[in-house]
């Protein structure tokens, strides 16, 4: 499982390390991770090839009609990147994702259980949600884990 928060920076040609962290929690001989857009934040989501995997089928059992499902494989499939981890622990995030996400020198790995998310420092601490959306928050998920 992914856990923590990690700030790297990230180079003007896109590598930025892996936390070691992270590095750990995968299988020894998987260097592999695919890395899409995030749909609905400004950040990118990272999966380990199998958990990407994974999700692929999930996604391939859906009708394939549904105007729903014909969005996410357009938006969130079809984006999607295979990157390889190099001996250095780093990745190399493609031009369109850097865009997409704000990726210019200061990032943030979050940790989010299965799966990762790479942000841009500053778009993480503006994401904080406070105030009435944290209380929002806090009562949806008391109710959806019966806490």
């Amino acid at each position: 499982m992914f856990r923590g928060h990690f700030e790297h920076l990230i180079d003007p040609k896109g590598r930025t390390s892996l936390p070691s962290r992270f590095r750990d929690v995968l299988p020894a001989a998987e260097r592999r991770l695919v890395v899409t857009p995030a749909l609905f934040d400004p950040c990118i989501d990272v999966y380990p090839m199998p958990a990407w995997e994974e999700f692929e089928a999930r996604v391939a059992d859906l009708p394939k009609w549904d105007p729903d499902v014909v969005l996410l494989r357009r938006r969130y499939v079809s984006a999607a990147v295979e990157c390889d981890i190099d001996r250095q622990g780093r990745v190399l995030v493609p031009p369109s994702l850097r865009a997409h996400a704000g990726l210019v020198k200061d990032v943030l790995w979050a940790g989010m259980g299965r799966t990762i998310e790479l942000w841009a420092r500053e778009r993480w601490q503006a994401a904080d949600p406070g105030g009435e959306a944290a209380s929002r928050l806090r009562a949806v998920i008391g109710e959806k884990l019966r806490l």
